[in-house]
């Protein structure tokens, strides 16, 4: 599944188009590196996001077939490492 729709799905992302700027901007890293939204995310990938004010680290338990998830079944996709609240 593309990052762009996994962080939809899994609500790390409120819309699809916010996730893709994210990534295009360099504030995606999966697994440590600079993604671009149509990298594949596989289970036990690490994504880290960043913005101006919070970086969350998140791991993916599992990717789901279907591209719509319930808003209950979307915590079951992602185990939150860390989340940061940055002070500007």
């Amino acid at each position: 599944m593309r990052l762009d729709l996994f962080l939809k799905l899994s609500r790390l992302s409120p819309r699809r188009p916010i996730a893709q700027k994210l990534c295009d901007a360099g504030f995606v890293l999966l697994n440590g590196r600079v993604a671009k939204p149509a990298h594949e995310v596989h289970a036990g990938d690490e994504i880290m996001i960043r913005t101006m004010t919070s970086e969350i680290v998140a791991r993916v338990i599992s990717v789901p077939a279907a591209r719509n998830v319930s808003r209950r079944d979307a915590k079951s996709l992602v185990e939150i490492v860390s989340k940061k609240e940055l002070g500007l």
